[in-house]
């Protein structure tokens, strides 16, 4: 399999030409499965070790930004790449409704104050993204943060929307200026796929805890959604904050093209481990020699 990081079939990192339809939720070439399936583990043990080195060098960030409708694989792709890591090096943050302290600020504000320090990864479950998805997918839900110049439905137009895009613009390049490595991954499922997933939560006692009501009447939006996907994804893709468009149908192939991904993205960054100058080696072979003075 070539490099992931600049396929064109998944990666889009330029604002404007992005059509959903033209990405696949399954993998159609069967020799690209199987090397998937021979890359994750091995993939996993290579992320791990260059994470200790991205925390030791201090020098960048990782954002890792996981979007999906209900059921496409958001928790377990986490968990499978993220197994084998420090944790002391990753910092997860899942968002839910915003509380009445978040919705009194500007809506990027309790995402800016989720973001990970140099050294970290850090994953957000869902992400500020919500603000131009959910939203607009139910504009009911913008009267509630009290925004000037919105008193109604009406008054959420086109300019609204395309003043959030540019504001999650500016924010990306902020935070790519400043050390902060943005991978953006949109986990694209079928709606046929969806049924499936929701009927085994249904009818499986350990999985009913995962379904909700609002998750069938959530699916009956499921074309508004795509349309605000792709929307979201033409208006703030950018080679410092690409989207990654990952075939959710089969979730083994997800979590395992995740990996490859993020591995790639650390590979790419030249991490070195942090050199000593020589009065620090000299502070080691003061210590070493204390150590073996030892009785």
């Amino acid at each position: 399999m070539k490099k992931l990081l600049h396929d064109p079939r998944f990666a889009v990192t330029e604002q404007g030409s992005f059509r959903l339809k033209d990405h696949v939720t399954d993998l159609p070439a069967e020799e690209d499965k199987k090397e998937l399936k021979k890359l994750l583990e091995t993939d996993r043990e290579k992320i791990s070790d260059l994470q200790e080195v991205l925390y030791a060098s201090g020098k960048h960030s990782i954002l890792l930004v996981f979007q999906a409708m209900d059921a496409a694989g958001k928790d377990s792709a986490i968990r499978h790449v993220m197994s084998g890591v420090n944790p002391q090096g990753v910092q997860v943050s899942s968002f839910k409704a915003p509380s009445t302290k978040e919705r009194s600020h500007d809506f990027l504000w309790r995402h800016a104050l989720a973001m990970p320090p140099r050294g970290f990864i850090g994953i957000h479950n869902r992400s500020h993204y919500e603000e131009v998805l959910v939203t607009k997918v139910h504009p009911e839900f913008i009267l509630g943060q009290h925004i000037a110049g919105i008193n109604s439905v009406k008054d959420i137009n086109t300019k609204f929307w395309e003043g959030r895009y540019a504001s999650i613009r500016n924010f990306e390049a902020h935070l790519a200026a400043n050390g902060t490595v943005i991978m953006k991954f949109f986990l694209h499922m079928s709606r046929e796929q969806q049924k499936v997933r929701f009927l085994e939560r249904i009818e499986d006692p350990t999985k009913n805890w995962k379904f909700s009501g609002s998750d069938v009447k959530e699916r009956g939006h499921w074309k508004e959604y795509m349309a605000a996907y792709e929307a979201a994804i033409n208006a703030t893709a950018a080679p410092h904050a690409p989207w990654y468009i990952i075939p959710a149908d089969e979730q083994w192939e997800s979590r395992a093209m995740v990996g490859r991904l993020l591995l790639e993205k650390l590979q790419s960054l030249g991490l070195e481990e942090p050199t000593l100058d020589a009065a620090a080696m000299g502070e080691l072979k003061e210590a070493k020699a204390m150590l073996l003075a030892e009785k």
